[in-house]
Order: structure tokens, then C-alpha cells, then sequence
């Protein structure tokens, strides 16, 4: 079995949300004064590679701690996009090569390519993003959610997040953003982990995603 990590690392100085606060990471006891090292950990909910539950934009939906745990982990497929260019729309017709492996995945990932601009001002720039008709894929497949490797699931200027709507209106579904590494998995069967933390009433969280391969 081999793991591939698709997370990206927690530091002071990594891009965040535009508009947001980066983490603040404090040492708080150390060896010489404690006999231990402890730091806390000052961040929003949606920094790095995180995850979006239904409640993040829909009141009354369920938040993290209201989803059992083995909906964070399934089977695994990435749809390479890396072909589309800044603005262009991800499609339906991109899914489709893929055929049942891609129809019986809990989880569809999309490699853009856009996590080689992580820590660059391009990274939140007009990268390509889904549109309808993958949601509506997503939403008739039975998908327990959706991922991708740039800062969002709508396109960057989107503030209305309407496809984060379109896909939370059955409160079943999650989205992650911001992995990396998915090249390695295109054509590949794996299992997908992405653990959230078991915040109360969480709007989101980091997670620490995963794939597990043969």
C-alpha cells in the first residue's frame, strides 16, 4: 500500500482566502521553561487544504460535527483539466472518459495543475472551475462530495458561491479545496481520506488528505 498526501502544510506565510487572516502560530510553553514544547494555533476555519460542509453557506444544513465519519472516506477518481486554461469552464464532457469508474466514485477530484501557483499571487487568479452540468453530475451519481486543487469551487470572483449552493441544497455532500499532488493518482483506483476536525457547529475545517493506493 502507498500514501500519497494531498495536503498542503499549515505556516504563517501560506496563501489564505483573499480578505481573510493567515494563521498565527504562538509557542506558548517551551522545553527549557515547561519541560515541553506547546504552541496554539490562531486560524479560520477554510485555511489550506480544507473542507467545506453544507452549513458553510446554508443555514439549518448539517456542519462538520453533523456528518458521520465515514463520509469522509470513499473511493477516489481524478478528472485531469490540467488542459483548460485560465477561465474556462470545467465541464461534463471532462468526466465522461472516465466512465464507470468515474459514475461509481464517492469522490471526484480535479487536477487543474493550479497548486503549482500555491504561494504566488496567480494562485488567485481566474483558474478554471466547474460548472453546471458537473453539479448536476455530482448531485445524480450519489457522490459523497467533490475536490479540487485551487482556492475554491467557484471561480474566485463568484462571492455568490452558487454552485457551493447548488451542491449543499441536500445537505450531502462536501467539497475540499486546495490539494495537491493529484498528477499522481490520474488513471489510478485509491481511497480518498479527508478527516475533518470534529469542531461543534463547524462551518468547515482543515483536514489531512490522503490516498491510499495498491
Amino acid at each position: 500500500m502507498k500514501i500519497v498526501d494531498l495536503t498542503h502544510t499549515i505556516s504563517e506565510d501560506m496563501p489564505v482566502f483573499p480578505g481573510t487572516s493567515g494563521p498565527v502560530i504562538t509557542l506558548t510553553n517551551t522545553y527549557q521553561k515547561d519541560g515541553f514544547k506547546e504552541s496554539s494555533i490562531h486560524m479560520v476555519t477554510h485555511t489550506g487544504t480544507h473542507m467545506d460542509p453544507p452549513v458553510h453557506v446554508l443555514p439549518g444544513q448539517p456542519a462538520i460535527d453533523g456528518l458521520a465519519a465515514d463520509h469522509f472516506v470513499g473511493s477516489g477518481v481524478v478528472i485531469d483539466v490540467s488542459s483548460r486554461h485560465e477561465g474556462e469552464s470545467i465541464t461534463v464532457n471532462d468526466i465522461r472518459p472516465y466512465g464507470t469508474i468515474a459514475d461509481k466514485a464517492d469522490f471526484l477530484l480535479f487536477y487543474t495543475g493550479w497548486d503549482t501557483y500555491w504561494g504566488q499571487e496567480k494562485y488567485f487568479g481566474d483558474y478554471p472551475a466547474v460548472d453546471d452540468s458537473v453539479i448536476s453530475y455530482v448531485m445524480n451519481t450519489g457522490k459523497k462530495g467533490i475536490g479540487v486543487d485551487v482556492i475554491g469551487l467557484d471561480p474566485v470572483a463568484d462571492r455568490m458561491l452558487v454552485h457551493h449552493r447548488q451542491l449543499f441544497c441536500n445537505g450531502d455532500k462536501v467539497i475540499i479545496e486546495n490539494l495537491t499532488n493529484l498528477e499522481s493518482l490520474i488513471g489510478k483506483q485509491f481511497t480518498f481520506i479527508a478527516l475533518p476536525l470534529k469542531i461543534k457547529n463547524g462551518d468547515g475545517s482543515p483536514v489531512r488528505a490522503i490516498a491510499l493506493t495498491d
